[in-house]
């Protein structure tokens, strides 16, 4: 049987679009000969769609569009994910499509996304249908990772997919099909959305197996495709791609960007360009999707900021060819100072001195947004917002966090990969000494670690949800442990006001770890 991959990049909520994007596949499918066409999960709906599975009205058009798919399914067989209502429950179901009749609905049995739990319901799981003479197990979404007897009458097994991106997810997922076709000994095949869907990243890389567990079909990771497997065919097996996760981070940011500004019909960005080390890094891969043109920055200097810093963000900006603004902040503060010494009194500086100029500087980027329409992208990497590294309403400011779910040594080794082909970002920005930059000589290490030991600290705390004990067995100095759990426990109240965050890992904050922000536990 020749079966058509379709992996495809849905919009949430844009039905209409999602359906021209299916119809176009089928009558490619058709054209070069597929019996079978196969989409992702929730494919009509893009998801995840949330509280808009609750609705109705949402449900009622992704049914009248399946209608509308069905017309053009003439000697061609349709797999397509969606939402249906079932029982006055939503379920996430493959619409199964033969002659231009929908014959039956395949529900998913097994909801365990946090994004999907409190919308969908459980239904039936996998069934079995006859296609062009053949028995297909169908498979929707996680029921695939249950241990089941699906498969055991079958002569292949289909998975519509609906499968994010984290870290080193690829290689996993890629490993699983293939012993689950070895297993079972039967082809098998899975085809996932690939897209941007406000802080989720779906990273595509579909692929089919054969039942000897090699892989033969294998679709593109972050971008779409379609490419016709034929199960009679004696395939040389592929090498599974090597995943280098510094460039697969890169990729996933990038798509995850791009779809923030298309899907959301937003057209330039903003940022503060400060010369260190993540609005550089911001700064360089919002040139790469959205053009020069479309990316204006300020460089915001204050009586604290270093003659090297300021020449290292001029030169960035002029190597990216975007637009930029001097607006000194010293005045300002000073202002602000002033203002506030009547309430302050002879105070010492501190904090509070150090958090006024952040503020301002977001107030001016702020200012720069609402002007001209610009969307702030915020410039904060994940060590800073666990150990609470940022001012609430000053660098916490943004529509969106490209970087948030990246630990500081991750931010320079993507620096490093932007730099594969000549130096773009300079490089006294990734060796320089990591500052704040709001008091005389500050510098990073002088209340942390150095961020390789602070970001191994932070893995094992929050990705690994080990506890102090256990990362001081490790050989962690235990004073850097209690002080790094300290920190990240007394500033949970700032990363509930954070903006959204792509997210790169299963434990990003936000959506993938969340703790109470009253917690006596102490973890």
């Amino acid at each position: 049987m020749k079966v058509a991959l379709a992996q495809l990049n849905y919009t949430i909520g844009d039905i209409e679009a999602n359906k021209i994007k299916i119809i176009e596949c089928v009558n490619r499918a058709k054209a070069e000969g597929a019996e079978l066409v196969v989409f992702g999960e929730q494919a009509i709906s893009g998801a995840p769609a949330y509280d808009l599975l609750n609705k109705v009205t949402f449900l009622e058009l992704c049914e009248e569009a399946l209608v509308e798919i069905a017309s053009y399914c003439d000697n061609i067989a349709v797999l397509v994910g969606l939402p249906i209502q079932c029982e006055n429950r939503t379920i996430s179901a493959a619409a199964l499509i033969e002659n231009r009749k929908i014959v039956r609905y395949i529900g998913k049995q097994t909801v365990v996304s946090r994004d999907e739990v409190r919308h969908i319901s459980p239904s039936k799981g996998c069934e079995y249908v006859k296609i062009a003479g053949k028995k297909v197990a169908v498979v929707v979404g996680e029921d695939i990772l249950v241990e089941q007897e699906y498969g055991k009458y079958a002569d292949l097994i289909i998975n519509l997919a609906l499968t994010s991106y984290s870290r080193g997810v690829i290689e996993k997922r890629y490993e699983m099909y293939r012993k689950l076709a070895f297993t079972k000994g039967k082809d098998v095949a899975y085809v996932n959305h690939v897209a941007g869907q406000t802080d989720i990243v779906y990273d595509g890389s579909s692929a089919a197996f054969n039942s000897r567990g090699e892989a033969v079909v294998l679709l593109n990771n972050f971008e779409e495709d379609f490419q016709i497997w034929d199960t009679n065919y004696e395939y040389t097996p592929l090498e599974i791609p090597y995943q280098n996760k510094t460039v697969n981070v890169y990729r996933a940011i990038k798509l995850g960007l791009r779809d923030y500004f298309v899907k959301n019909g937003f057209g330039q960005a903003c940022l503060g360009l400060s010369g260190g080390i993540d609005s550089a890094v911001v700064a360089a891969l919002a040139v790469e999707v959205l053009g020069p043109g479309n990316v204006r920055v300020l460089l915001m200097p204050s009586q604290f900021s270093s003659d090297h810093s300021v020449e290292d963000a001029v030169a960035l900006a002029e190597k990216l060819g975007i637009e930029y603004e001097t607006v000194p902040i010293t005045e300002i503060y000073k202002s602000t100072i002033y203002a506030m010494a009547p309430v302050f009194g002879d105070t010492p500086f501190g904090v509070t001195e150090e958090n006024i100029q952040a503020r301002i500087r977001g107030m001016l980027m702020m200012a720069l947004s609402n002007k001209y329409g610009h969307i702030l992208l915020n410039t904060s990497n994940k060590s800073e917002c666990a150990v609470g590294y940022s001012t609430l309403y000053g660098d916490t400011a943004g529509s969106i966090s490209i970087i948030g779910d990246l630990y500081k040594s991750e931010v320079y080794d993507l620096a490093r990969y932007i730099n594969r082909n000549g130096e773009i970002i300079p490089a006294n920005t990734i060796e320089k000494e990591p500052s704040a930059e709001l008091r005389p000589e500050q510098k990073d290490t002088d209340a942390l670690p150095p961020y390789d030991v602070v970001d191994a600290i932070l893995y094992r705390m929050i990705e690994e949800g080990q506890h102090r004990e256990e990362i001081i067995n490790a050989g962690f100095d235990a004073d850097a442990v209690y002080k790094i759990y300290k920190m990240v426990l007394k500033n949970e109240h700032k990363r509930f006001q954070f903006c959204p965050v792509l997210r790169m890992s299963t434990r990003t904050f936000g959506k993938g770890r969340i703790m109470p922000l009253t917690n006596k536990y102490g973890y």
